[in-house]
């Protein structure tokens, strides 16, 4: 029996889940990075190699996505990373209590604990892309996609304003309590989401001979699909991209256009303006009425990475001209642009992960979703360190961040030639 396929009502529930994770996770990545450095007073680069093990501990997601594979049901897999995520959350936030009196244990319960939130995330964020990209037909996909990513940015939203709201003034049980709420919470919405959506059809089963290969052959079989290496490749390098410029925007607008903290801050919400706009955009143009007018989901990759090299092309002019520039309309054409090509890409993941069937779409969404942390993790890391460098090598800021900002550039156009070929 075929699985029925998802409505609206169905999506959103999926949106739910997925808002719930993305609550969890910006407490830990965001509030805890700001804690341990400011309160704590401790070095920003333990923060920082937290977050990038949270993301490395994901290439644990072909093998998850093989799991489920297996079971043939999703539930359990994503209620199941949930609770991890949650624990580790847990775990994570009391290790900042520990810090104030020993350090070393403070380190090694946080280290668990983001151990425990990166296998969390690829165990329930795998699987719920996977349900999503089978279950929901074709012709949508690009608009389910948006709107749960859209749902999981108001998860973001949600829980940094309520846990800036309450954690003043800070104590370290503020964050234990606020933490272990909005992680119950988070698993308590996860669970009344995904009652019955799978439905009775797709009882827990290890039915067929296919469902049963390994997961090396399983990985290896997919690995030799010239087009999902392809794609692996754009996904990696254009994430990595994306992720690069993050913590260089602020710094850069400080230093060059005498931004505010204020200021900045509000650049950066300008730029996600942009971002939620673009996803928009290919939601709606990706409907199956207009896409013949505007274009494929290839398209809306390509072009949006061209778009993005344009406005990384834009900041880099920017910088040469040390404030006579249009900043603000250039960062959110940059957000508009990165998310155009997001979301083309990630409706293009759903497609592609059932393209051929062989019961192994958790395998090649966790492929794709390891690619995309590991990229998210080395592209913050490295974004941050070449403008260290350029820093160091220019006298003047405005000239390194240009110089940062052009290889970005090239780097963008080298992407959209990836996928075009």
């Amino acid at each position: 029996m075929n699985p029925k396929t998802f409505g609206w009502s169905e999506i959103i529930r999926l949106g739910a889940v997925q808002a719930s994770l993305g609550a969890i996770v910006v407490l830990m990545t965001s509030t805890l990075n700001r804690i341990m450095v400011v309160e704590l007073a401790l070095p920003a680069l333990l923060p920082g190699a937290l977050v990038a093990l949270h993301y490395l501990v994901q290439v644990s997601r072909p093998r998850m996505g093989h799991g489920s594979d297996i079971g043939s049901r999703r539930t359990p897999w994503i209620i199941g990373g949930m609770v991890m995520l949650a624990a580790g959350a847990l775990a994570a936030s009391s290790s900042t209590t520990l810090m104030a009196d020993s350090p070393a244990l403070g380190v090694v319960v946080a280290t668990t604990g983001f151990v425990m939130i990166g296998l969390g995330v690829g165990a329930a964020g795998t699987s719920l892309l996977v349900l999503l990209a089978m279950r929901v037909d074709g012709q949508k996909r690009a608009a389910a996609a948006t709107a749960v990513w859209l749902m999981m940015i108001f998860g973001f939203a949600l829980t940094s304003g309520i846990a800036g709201k309450y954690l003043d003034p800070y104590s370290p049980e503020k964050v234990i309590l606020i933490s272990g709420m909005i992680s119950s919470i988070a698993c308590g919405i996860t669970v009344l989401a995904l009652y019955r959506l799978e439905g009775h059809e797709l009882e827990m089963k290890r039915s067929t001979a296919v469902e049963k290969i390994p997961f090396r052959k399983a990985l290896t079989d997919i690995l030799a699909d010239p087009d999902t290496k392809k794609f692996t490749i754009f996904i990696f390098l254009s994430m990595f991209a994306f992720s690069a410029q993050d913590l260089i925007l602020e710094p850069f607008a400080g230093m060059v256009f005498k931004y505010s903290l204020g200021e900045t801050t509000s650049l950066s919400g300008i730029q996600h303006s942009g971002v939620l706009t673009g996803m928009l955009l290919v939601a709606v143009c990706g409907s199956s009425r207009l896409r013949p007018y505007f274009g494929s989901l290839r398209s809306w990759m390509i072009y949006g990475c061209l778009a993005s090299a344009l406005a990384m092309l834009g900041l880099s002019i920017a910088g040469i001209l040390e404030g006579e520039w249009p900043l603000k309309l250039n960062v959110f054409i940059l957000g508009l642009a990165n998310g155009s090509f997001s979301i083309a890409a990630i409706a293009s993941m759903m497609r592609l992960a059932v393209v051929g069937g062989g019961g192994k779409e958790g395998v090649r969404i966790g492929l794709w979703g390891g690619a995309q942390a590991i990229a998210f993790g080395l592209g913050g890391l490295l974004g941050a360190g070449a403008s260290d460098l350029a820093r160091s090598i220019f006298s003047n800021p405005a000239t390194a961040y240009s110089s940062v900002f052009f290889i970005e550039a090239i780097l963008f156009v080298a992407y959209s030639v990836v996928i075009g070929t």
